[in-house]
This record gives structure tokens, sequence and C-alpha cells, in this order.
């Protein structure tokens, strides 16, 4: 199980605490860099967090709504993830009415629905491709595509535009020439 300073642990805690008072969501902390599934919290301290009695908890993993992992000596332990999954699992029976096998439809229905948000806001930023070129020792390096690196290659195209004809005399010590292979 992970070792945390209690600093940390800390803020892992108010981390909780926003996601229960619903003032945080799932995504905003995986955003700032918590990691929501990082096995933190024990039973007794989630289910005091979530305001639950820990038989809730127990019941809850026998049905497998919310699964915690387990240390090596088979004691539960949750993350931010399951704590939200605590939560609305709380809300949706209790204040919906909607009973466990729809609860656990809608949980895993929402969860899907955060994926997917966030795989099409990964697409939707620019690539964070590579542009691979050789040094001058010959070995291959790889440079992350930027402005700065799009104006390095039209440069290079320019220079390689400018340099002589193979007919002519060139040193291959001040040689400028760089070939890039690459497909469109």
């Amino acid at each position: 199980m992970a070792q945390v300073t209690p600093q940390v642990r800390a803020l892992y805690d108010m981390c909780a605490i926003a996601l229960v008072e619903g003032r945080a969501d799932l995504d905003g902390a995986d955003d700032v860099g918590f990691d929501i599934d990082m096995p933190l919290f024990t039973a007794g301290h989630t289910a005091q967090l979530a305001d639950m009695h820990p038989q809730t908890l127990r019941q809850y993993d026998r049905l497998g709504l919310v699964t915690p992992q387990r240390t090596e000596g088979g004691a539960r332990r949750y993350s931010l993830r399951d704590i939200h999954r605590l939560v609305q699992a709380q809300r949706l029976s209790q204040d919906e009415g909607v009973n466990l096998a729809g609860v656990a439809r809608i949980l895993e229905l929402e969860e899907e629905n955060r994926q997917l948000r966030r795989q099409n806001k990964r697409l939707r930023e620019p690539k964070d491709s590579s542009i691979f070129a050789a040094d001058a020792d010959g070995g291959i390096m790889q440079v992350k595509r930027s402005r700065r690196a799009r104006m390095w290659r039209r440069d290079i195209h320019e220079d390689t535009r400018a340099l002589p004809s193979s007919g002519t005399d060139v040193q291959r010590s001040t040689s400028r020439s760089m070939v890039i292979w690459g497909y469109r």
C-alpha cells in the first residue's frame, strides 16, 4: 500500500471531504494531480468521511457496488474514486429511491461517461507528438512538437534548398544538410 506523508494524507482528506460535499468531482481531482485510484483510506475513516455506517461499506463491497483494494493482511483500503462511488450510491439509493441493481448500473454508466469525456478531452487537445532528428554524431533524438520545433523544421528545409548541388565540392565538416525521412 502507498506510504504518504501526513501532509499529503491531509490533502487527500480535504479532497475526499470536497467530493462528499459536492464541491469537487473526480475529473477535477485527477486534473490537479490527485491519484484518484490510490488506496489510502481505511474502512473506518472512509465511513466517517462518507457519513456512513461501516456495515454499509461491507455490504456495498459484498454486492460489488464499491470494491476497495485490499492490503496483504486483507484489510480494505478505499481510494478517492471509491469514496465518490460510495457517496453516489448512497444518494441514489436513499434520496432517489433507486434499487441496488439500478445503482450498480448507474454507477457503471457514470464511470463509462467520465472515461469517454476524458478521452474526448485528450483527443481534442493538440497532439503532443514528437519529431525525431539526428544529432551531429548520427544518433537519433526525440524533439517535442512545438511552435519552435516547427520553425526549426522549416528552417532546415529552407537551408536544404539553399545547399549547393552535389556536383560542387563541399567539405563534409561544414555541411549543414540533414535528411529527414517521413511519410505524408
